[in-house]
């Protein structure tokens, strides 16, 4: 009996010895979490990278397309209008004849094309006078009401392009050459027909796409 009494407190002290070191083996330390903490904030810094990377470039891409779509706009303007071009002068408002493509030292290009639609059936003609002006880094589409201007005629603007650094309008001959100005002095002499307008070209330059080209030939020049 004395014999059990005095083995029983050493199999206890085993047990507890035991358990503590169990304990010890399934717990953390204090480096460790520490550890942990720093592995987790690393990646959470990464990820938030990664996001804001991700939206950062979505955002390009759909303002990149938003300024694609604009630009794809106006080009469907300018080239509806020079397909319909029409060889027809018009009066200014001081009764002087205009020809029927001009371009000018301010880079404003002018010239009559048809089809003027007029769903609304008024009493007004189905040609159109119209030009391109750029002003202070947007690009207008310029049309009058009338062919033949009187003094009270003003032009309306449509605003076509925002963000344009710079506009060329370039009148290219049968023979493939360039002008600036158009129509050419001849002095009243017969213009060559190698010589004779047969297309406009068009540079424009604006971001994020830079400089663009495109050559519209004129229909029955």
């Amino acid at each position: 009996m004395d014999r059990r009494r005095q083995g029983q407190p050493n199999h206890e002290r085993h047990v507890r010895s035991a358990g503590a070191g169990a304990r010890r083996v399934a717990g953390f330390t204090l480096l460790e979490m520490l550890v942990v903490f720093a592995v987790f904030a690393a990646i959470g810094i990464v990820t938030a990278q990664i996001v804001s990377n991700v939206t950062r470039n979505q955002k390009v891409v759909q303002e990149r397309a938003a300024r694609l779509g604009e630009v794809q706009r106006a080009m469907q303007f300018i080239q509806r209008d020079f397909l319909q071009y029409v060889d027809r002068g018009v009066r200014d408002m001081l009764g002087e004849p205009l020809p029927a493509l001009q371009i000018d030292a301010n880079g404003l290009i002018e010239f009559t094309r048809l089809g003027w639609r007029n769903p609304l059936a008024r009493q007004r003609a189905e040609v159109q006078r119209v030009g391109y002006l750029l002003e202070q880094d947007t690009l207008y589409r310029v049309y009058w009401n009338v062919l033949d201007r009187a003094a009270d005629s003003e032009p309306v603007l449509q605003e076509l392009l925002t963000g344009v650094e710079r506009v060329e309008f370039v009148a290219l001959d049968r023979s493939g050459n360039e002008y600036s100005f158009w129509p050419q002095e001849t002095g009243g002499a017969p213009l060559d027909p190698a010589l004779r307008l047969a297309a406009i070209v068009l540079r424009i330059e604006f971001p994020p796409f830079g400089e663009i080209e495109r050559v519209w030939p004129l229909p029955g020049v």
